[in-house]
């Protein structure tokens, strides 16, 4: 039996995995960032913040549209209850950090500490949940994983 096909690719190499260290990388900063202000009250690090907060919710619609083709593209993978809860923990991280972007736009930095702080807190931990998840899809299931090697690559190989 083959792998579950991811559906969103290029030259068969899955999307959704090329995207999905931007958001996770700017909001894991957001709250590094969001510590550096806790600490030093220094305005660069809130709109530091401000900033990795907004790129990372663009990335993250991005990764998260090539992921719902991925989940509805193959039966084996909507069938994987990892799936679900890794694009559910993604989805509330995302509405999070939408609430957690919006408070910093409108009120500044004072909207950092204590709540800022704690809900990039809140995001982080849930990114190690569903990034768990996701994995799990990848070396338990074989989602998105090709079924044998491409004999054009293992010529060149060789």
């Amino acid at each position: 039996m083959t792998n579950p096909k991811s559906t969103a690719q290029i030259a068969g190499h899955p999307i959704h995995p090329m995207l999905i260290p931007f958001p996770v990388a700017c909001f894991v900063l957001a709250f590094v960032s969001d510590v550096a202000f806790w600490r030093t009250s220094n305005d660069f690090w809130a709109s530091a913040s401000l900033w990795l907060l907004g790129v990372g919710l663009i990335m993250a619609v991005l990764a998260a549209i090539v992921g719902v083709i991925d989940l509805m593209g193959d039966d084996r993978i909507r069938n994987l209850n990892d799936a679900w809860l890794h694009a559910g923990g993604n989805v509330v991280a995302v509405l999070i950090e939408l609430y957690n972007w919006y408070s910093r736009y409108e009120h500044g930095s004072s909207a950092i500490v204590p709540t800022g702080l704690v809900l990039s807190l809140v995001v982080v931990l849930i990114l190690l949940f569903t990034g768990w998840k996701g994995w799990e899809m990848v070396y338990r299931e074989h989602v998105g994983v090709a079924d044998e090697a491409n004999p054009s690559h293992t010529a060149r190989m060789t």
